[in-house]
Parts: C-alpha cells; sequence; structure tokens
C-alpha cells in the first residue's frame, strides 16, 4: 500500500449529504448573509477558484491576475497583477500561499497570498501543453495537463519548504486512462477520501479516473448510470465529490467510498445565476463557483461574476 496522502490542512471535512435531484439556488443577500452573487472585474474572464476564511482568489485565463474578495462585504482587489499567461486552477495552503496553474504557459507559480509576490515558479512543459487544475497534499502538490497524459508533482519539503525550479517530476499515467483527441482530457483533480490516491475527471470523455500517485496506474471510477459531460473543477468534502459540469450549469453531486474506486450519484445542484461555472471551493458554509461564460464572446466590458449555492 503507498503512504497515505494527507490533504494540506490535515484534515477531512465533513459533508451533508444530498438526496434530491436539484437544490433551491441561495437567496440574495439579505442584510445578514454574505451576497450570494459577487462581482469580479469586467473582462476579468475566471476560471479557478480558491478559499481560505472569508477570503476567495479567482485567476484571469485572460491576463494572468490573481483577484481577492472578501466574500462577507462583496469588495475585491487586485492581489497579483497580469503575467501575460493564464491563471486557471488554484488552492491556497495553510501558510498563505496560493498554487496557480498555468494553462498554455506549461507552468505554475505560487504566489503570496499578503503581499501577492510570486515565490517561486516552474515550467513543467511546452507547447502543447494546458496545466489546468491542481490538488494540494501534506507532501506535495499535483498539477494535471489537458494536453498530456501526465500529473505534474511538486514535492514539499520540511515545513512545507517549496522545491527548486527543476525538483518537479512528471508522471506519465498508464492503465485505463487514455488521451483523446486534441481537446480538453485531464481537468480537475482531488484525493481519494483515504487520500491513499488522487481523482482527476476527463472532460472529454465524462469519466473519473483513479489514480495511484506513486506509479500512474489508473482504473475507472465505477459510478453506474452517469457520465461526467462537460466536468471540470472537483471538490471532495469527506466522502463527498462535487463535480461542476460547466456547460452544463450544474454541479454533480457523488458519495464515493473511501477508496475512491466507486460512488454513487445523489443529486445534482444548479442555480439560475450559473454561467458556464468552471471550479468550486467551499467557504462560509456555501460552495461558491466563477461564471466563466464560454458561450459569451469576451470583451473588456464583459461583466463576470461568482455564486454561491447551498449543500442542501
Amino acid at each position: 500500500m503507498n503512504r497515505p496522502l494527507r490533504t494540506a490542512l490535515g484534515v477531512a471535512l465533513t459533508a451533508t449529504v444530498l438526496t434530491t435531484v436539484a437544490v433551491a439556488p441561495a437567496q440574495a443577500d439579505d442584510g445578514n448573509r454574505p451576497p450570494a452573487v459577487v462581482a469580479l472585474p469586467d473582462g476579468f474572464q475566471p476560471e479557478g477558484i480558491a478559499t481560505a476564511g472569508r477570503y476567495a482568489y479567482f485567476g484571469s485565463r485572460a491576463t494572468g491576475a490573481i483577484y481577492r474578495v472578501d466574500l462577507v462585504t462583496g469588495t475585491g482587489t487586485t492581489l497579483s497583477a497580469p503575467t501575460g499567461t493564464p491563471s486557471l486552477g488554484l488552492k491556497v495552503d495553510r501558510r498563505g500561499r496560493l498554487f496557480v496553474s498555468g494553462g498554455t504557459a506549461g507552468d505554475a507559480r505560487v504566489v503570496d497570498t499578503r503581499t501577492g509576490a510570486v515565490l517561486a515558479r516552474y515550467q513543467f512543459a511546452g507547447a502543447p501543453t494546458f496545466v489546468n487544475d491542481v490538488v494540494l497534499t501534506r507532501d506535495a502538490a499535483y498539477f494535471t495537463d489537458s494536453n498530456r497524459p501526465v500529473l505534474y508533482r511538486l514535492p514539499l519539503g520540511r515545513g512545507g519548504a517549496l522545491p527548486p525550479a527543476d525538483g518537479f517530476t512528471t508522471i506519465a499515467l498508464t492503465g485505463a486512462y487514455q488521451q483523446v483527441g486534441t481537446g480538453v482530457n485531464l481537468n480537475g483533480i482531488v484525493t481519494t477520501p483515504d487520500r491513499e490516491a488522487l481523482i482527476v475527471v476527463q472532460s472529454s470523455t465524462g469519466t473519473l479516473f483513479r489514480v495511484d500517485p506513486a506509479t500512474g496506474a489508473t482504473t475507472v471510477v465505477d459510478v453506474p448510470g452517469y457520465t461526467f459531460t462537460n466536468g471540470d473543477g472537483l471538490l471532495l468534502l469527506g466522502r463527498t465529490l462535487y463535480v461542476v459540469q460547466n456547460r452544463l450549469n450544474r454541479i454533480a453531486v457523488v458519495e464515493l467510498n473511501r477508496a475512491g474506486t466507486a460512488g454513487t450519484v445523489t443529486g445534482t445542484i444548479t442555480d439560475p445565476d450559473f454561467d458556464v461555472p468552471t471550479t468550486v471551493a467551499k467557504a462560509l458554509g456555501r460552495l461558491y463557483l466563477p461564471n466563466a461564460r464560454f458561450t459569451t464572446p469576451p470583451t473588456p466590458t464583459t461583466p463576470y461574476t461568482a455564486v454561491a449555492v447551498r449543500t442542501r
């Protein structure tokens, strides 16, 4: 058995099991609750989200800027300036470091959430590449590449020490997983509930795969009767896996076994304010999702938002 993967916080969160087919949307701010719809800068083109306490961090797929929002007040500010390359999947650790997937740049950055300074940068690959999402464990960060059948692993040393620029490894995927065409393949990534392995979603086929991070061996997660069409961001809370299905404007809710080898869809979450949501994070007892609006031609004045929904 492989060494268990531990979450970045070293604990598992407790989730509420959904039993209904759809969940009512969160209500608008009534003066006592944080706003259910959060405004992002016009033209921002959000894709990734990470949360810590009352704050959410959003990455721009257009410019690479990182925008921080106080979810209680709805106010925001630019944390990290544009890079000229995308900022996609995001995760923040307990040390206040934001791990950023670099999309077509084929890289990852680590950003200080207090100052916005770039602490480290890692060049994983050259074109064709699309570094899409990231998950943090106690001893590593793992990144997906939508254009390649691989994961990238950044080992974290004592006290979470970051590796040198060339200190990453590339894990080739074998077994059940097969790359399909030139579209978006590997996308969202989480650990299994027992933290022994990883789960990824393949957007082009709507399939979940369990990955042994030590060997790259993959098996299909058995979820009878359901295909995760347009599967994008993933979030694991306890044994409940939330799978964002972006262009379908919904989240599939899956109850997994501890090993993450099988699961059952117990419901879906929708909201009238969804407009192609891509990724999901939990904060203040709710789920937050940025609207990427892939079906809306982007302009400098196109409005963008993030939406909060209840988990039950």
